[in-house]
C-alpha cells in the first residue's frame, strides 16, 4: 500500500491530506444534522402550551433543552415576546440567518475540496506523464519499459486519486446542500408562525395582567 502511495508523488499526499480533511467534515456535519433533528410539531404543541399557562421560564427551558435551529428561533420569540410584532419579525429574521450560518459551516471547504481533488489528479496526471516523456527524451528509444513505470505510475495515480476523493466529496455536498436549504426555507416560512404564536399567547397574557389592576379599582 505503501509502495502504491509513494508512486502517486508528492500530488497524492497533498490529495490525501485534502481526504481527510473532507472526511472530518463530512462526519461532524452528519452528527450536526443528527444532533439537531427533532419532532417540530411535538416541541412546538410544548411549547404553546407553556405559553397558555404563561410559563415562560419553562418554555425557556424547553427551548434550551432541544438544540436546534427552530427551537432557537423560539427561544428569541419569547425572550421578545413584549416587542411589537414588527420587531420580533425582524428579530426572527435576524436570528434565522445566524442559525443559516451554523448550517451553512463546512460546505464552502467541501466544495473546494471536490474540485481541487480533481485538478490535482489532472496534475499529476499532466507531470506524470511529462515524467515519462522526459525519459524518452533523454534516452530516445527505451528498451526496457519499466524505465517509463515511474511517470506513468504517477499519471495513472493521481488521476484515480483525484476521483475518488472528488466523487464522494461532491456526492455529500450536494446532500448537504439540498438538507441546509430545506432547512432554512422551514426557518423562513416559520418566522410569520412564531410571531402568531407568541402574539396571540403572550399578548393576551400581557393584556390579561394590565386589565386586573383596572377591575380592582
Amino acid at each position: 500500500m505503501l509502495d502504491f502511495i509513494s508512486k502517486g508523488g508528492p500530488i497524492l499526499w497533498v490529495i490525501m491530506a485534502l481526504s481527510v480533511v473532507a472526511l472530518a467534515i463530512i462526519i461532524e456535519r452528519l452528527l450536526y444534522l443528527r444532533r439537531i433533528s427533532i419532532d417540530e410539531e411535538k416541541l412546538f404543541l410544548r411549547i404553546k402550551t407553556s405559553l397558555m399557562e404563561e410559563h415562560y421560564s419553562e418554555a425557556l427551558a424547553i427551548c434550551d433543552q432541544n438544540v436546534s435551529p427552530f427551537s432557537a428561533l423560539l427561544k428569541v420569540g419569547i425572550e421578545n415576546r413584549n416587542q411589537p410584532e414588527y420587531l420580533q419579525r425582524e428579530l426572527l429574521k435576524d436570528a434565522a440567518a445566524m442559525e443559516s450560518i451554523n448550517l451553512e459551516r463546512g460546505l464552502p471547504a467541501l466544495g473546494t475540496i471536490s474540485n481541487i481533488s480533481t485538478l490535482l489528479g489532472l496534475l499529476g496526471t499532466v507531470t506524470g506523464t511529462m515524467k515519462a516523456f522526459g525519459v524518452l527524451g533523454k534516452f530516445g528509444a527505451v528498451s526496457d519499459p519499466s524505465a517509463l513505470a515511474s511517470g506513468v505510475a504517477e499519471a495513472l495515480i493521481t488521476t484515480v486519486g483525484g476521483l475518488v476523493v472528488a466523487i464522494p466529496v461532491i456526492m455529500f455536498y450536494n446532500y448537504f446542500a439540498s438538507k441546509v436549504n430545506y432547512i432554512i426555507t422551514r426557518l423562513e416560512t416559520q418566522v410569520n408562525s412564531l410571531v402568531d404564536l407568541i402574539s396571540t399567547y403572550a399578548g393576551e397574557s400581557s393584556a390579561n395582567t394590565a386589565e386586573k389592576p383596572a377591575k380592582e379599582g
